[in-house]
C-alpha cells in the first residue's frame, strides 16, 4: 500500500510466502505491500524493526513505599512466602496504598527478586542407564477408580517391577499389604517371566525388606536370603526422596492411565474372576513392553542367569488348633478340619492363601483374608465342622459362628424362614441337615436354590424330599449270568488218571 509504513507482521508474511516458493508478486499481494517493497525486503534493505527496551516508568510504582522496607525483609526471612500471602499482608496493614490491581505487579517483582536473590534450588542429576544393572520394585494403589469381582468391590494393590534400562515391566495383583510374601512372590514371578536377574534390585523403605526401626539400616533375614538366592545386590532410595525411585513412580501413572482407558473401551470395571482381572492387566503390560522390544532384547542377553529353582515366597508362623476347630492368624479366625483339633501346625502365609503343615505333611489350604487396622474377621467353612454339628444340631442356635456357618444369601433366607415358622429344635435340625447334605453331596448352590424356590411358594421342602432329589443313587453293579457245569465232567478226569496209572 503506497505511502504506508510496512509493519513487522507484513514483513513476516512476505518472508513466509517466499519460503514456500511464492513469487515476489504473489508474496507481496499476500502481505498487502507493493512488489517494489518486496524486492527491498529480499535485498535486506527493509528488515524487521526491533523493539527498543523501555527504561522509564509510565505510571507510579505502587510498591515504592514498602518494597525495600517490608517485602524484601519478608522474602529474605521466609523465601517460601507466596505473592498472594504478601499482597494480603500489605492490604491488611496498608489498605490505603494497595488494591487488587497491584497483585500482578507484586508477582512480577517477586519473581524477578527470586531470580537474583532467591535461595538455591535442588539440581537433578540425570543418571546413565546401564543394561542389566538395576531392576526396581514398588507397590501402588488404584485410588481414582475401582475394580469389582463378580459385583463385589475388590480392595487390592498392584506390585510393579521394572528394568530401568529397557523399561520391561511386570505387574501382579496383590490382595493384602506390602508384605514380604507379596514382595517375594511378585519379584520372583518377574525374574522368571523376564528370564534373568539384574545386578541390583531397588525398592523404597519397605518394612518387608528393611528393619527401619533400628538406627542402622538392616535387611530382614528373609529379604537377605532372597537376595543371596538370586544373586542380586539389594538397594533402596533415601527416606522421603521419592524422585530417587523415579524409574518406577512415573511408570505407575502411565500404567494406571492405560488401565483407565482400557476399562473405558471394555465398558465395565467388573470381572468374573481374579484370573480374568490379572489377564486384563497382563494384556496391557504386554502392549507396553512391545514398545521397547529392541532394548528389552538387548538387556535380556546381559541379565544374570536364574537359579535352578525358586525360593520361599511366604512367611512362616506356628499356631495351635483350638477345641472349636479354629486358628487365628493376623487377627483373622479360620476354621480348619476337625481332625486337626489339638494339633500344633506351621502356617505358610502367602499373599492369597494359607498352607497348613503338620510336620512335613500338608494337611489343609485356606484362602487368606485381610483386615484393616485393629479390626477382626472370620473365615468359616461349614464343611470343617458339619459332621460334629450334625450329631448335636441344637448347638447351632447359640453358636458364636452361627451366621458365618451359613454359606450364602440363600441359606440365610432359609434359616430366617425355618426359625420363624418351625419349632426351635426342628428349625435347628432342618438347617443343620441341609448343610450336612450340601457338604456330603457337593450340591450347595443347587440345594439352596431348590429350597428357596419352595419358600417363595410358601411350601418348604421336607428333608426327605431334599435327600431324594440330591443324594447320589447307589452304584448299580452289573448282574452276571453263570452256568454251573455238570458233575459228570469230573468222571472223565478220574478215568483219564486211572489209565495213566495202569500204563505206568
Amino acid at each position: 500500500m503506497s505511502g504506508g509504513k510496512i509493519t513487522n507482521q507484513q514483513i513476516r508474511i512476505y518472508m513466509n510466502e517466499r519460503k514456500i516458493g511464492k513469487t515476489q508478486c504473489q508474496a507481496a499481494a499476500k502481505a498487502d505491500i507493493s512488489t517494489r517493497s518486496g524486492r527491498r525486503i529480499d535485498s535486506g534493505e527493509i528488515i524487521i524493526h526491533q523493539k527498543k527496551d523501555r527504561h522509564w516508568r509510565t505510571r507510579e510504582d505502587p510498591l515504592e513505599h514498602h518494597w525495600q522496607s517490608i517485602v524484601c525483609p519478608l522474602l529474605e526471612e521466609n523465601p517460601a512466602l507466596t505473592p498472594i500471602t504478601i499482597h494480603e499482608y500489605l492490604c491488611d496493614n496498608y489498605p490505603e496504598h494497595y488494591e487488587t490491581s497491584s497483585l500482578r505487579t507484586l508477582q512480577r517483582r517477586i519473581k524477578q527478586w527470586r531470580l537474583t536473590h532467591g535461595p538455591e534450588k535442588e539440581v537433578m542429576f540425570r543418571q546413565e542407564k546401564v543394561p542389566a544393572e538395576m531392576g526396581i520394585s514398588d507397590f501402588t494403589l488404584l485410588k481414582d477408580f475401582h475394580i469389582t469381582i463378580c459385583g463385589a468391590l475388590f480392595n487390592h494393590r498392584l506390585y510393579h517391577y521394572r528394568l530401568v534400562y529397557s523399561g520391561w515391566r511386570f505387574v501382579k495383583v496383590i490382595h493384602g499389604g506390602e508384605s514380604f510374601a507379596a514382595l517375594s512372590a511378585g519379584l520372583q514371578d518377574a525374574f522368571w517371566r523376564c528370564g534373568g536377574v539384574p545386578a541390583q534390585h531397588r525398592t523404597d523403605s519397605l518394612s518387608a525388606a528393611y528393619n527401619n526401626q533400628s538406627e542402622k539400616t538392616q535387611f530382614t533375614m528373609q529379604y537377605e536370603s532372597l537376595s543371596r538366592h538370586y544373586g542380586f545386590k539389594p538397594t533402596r532410595n533415601n527416606l522421603g526422596v521419592s524422585h530417587e525411585n523415579g524409574a518406577i513412580e512415573s511408570p505407575h501413572g502411565h500404567l494406571k492411565q492405560r488401565m483407565r482407558q482400557a476399562i473405558l473401551i471394555r465398558g465395565s470395571h467388573d470381572f468374573e474372576s481374579l484370573e480374568a482381572y490379572q489377564s486384563f492387566i497382563d494384556s496391557i503390560v504386554a502392549k507396553l513392553n512391545r514398545q521397547h522390544k529392541t532394548r528389552i532384547d538387548e538387556e535380556r542377553k546381559l541379565l544374570n542367569p536364574l537359579p535352578k529353582h525358586r525360593t520361599h515366597d511366604y512367611s512362616e508362623l506356628g499356631v495351635a488348633v483350638t477345641s472349636s476347630g479354629t486358628i487365628t492368624v493376623k487377627r483373622v479366625l479360620y476354621t480348619v478340619p476337625s481332625r486337626l483339633i489339638g494339633s500344633h501346625l506351621r502356617v505358610h502365609l502367602y499373599d492369597d492363601k494359607l498352607k497348613l503343615y503338620a510336620g512335613h505333611e500338608k494337611v489343609a489350604e485356606l484362602p487368606r483374608l485381610y483386615v484393616k487396622g485393629s479390626q477382626r474377621c472370620r473365615c468359616v467353612d461349614y464343611r470343617h465342622v458339619i459332621d460334629s454339628l450334625a450329631r448335636k444340631p441344637q448347638a447351632f442356635r447359640y453358636s458364636q459362628l452361627r451366621d458365618d456357618l451359613l454359606p450364602g444369601a440363600d441359606y440365610q433366607t432359609i434359616w430366617q424362614y425355618v426359625d420363624y415358622h418351625l419349632e426351635s429344635k426342628k428349625a435347628c435340625k432342618y438347617i443343620v441337615s441341609i448343610l450336612h447334605l450340601a457338604a456330603n453331596e457337593d450340591c450347595e448352590s443347587a440345594l439352596g436354590r431348590f429350597i428357596c424356590q419352595g419358600i417363595t411358594k410358601q411350601q418348604l421342602p421336607s428333608l426327605d424330599s431334599c435327600r431324594e432329589r440330591f443324594s447320589h443313587l447307589p452304584n448299580q453293579y452289573p448282574v452276571t449270568q453263570t452256568q454251573q457245569h455238570g458233575l459228570k465232567d469230573y468222571d472223565a478226569c478220574i478215568v483219564s488218571d486211572t489209565q495213566e496209572v495202569n500204563h505206568g
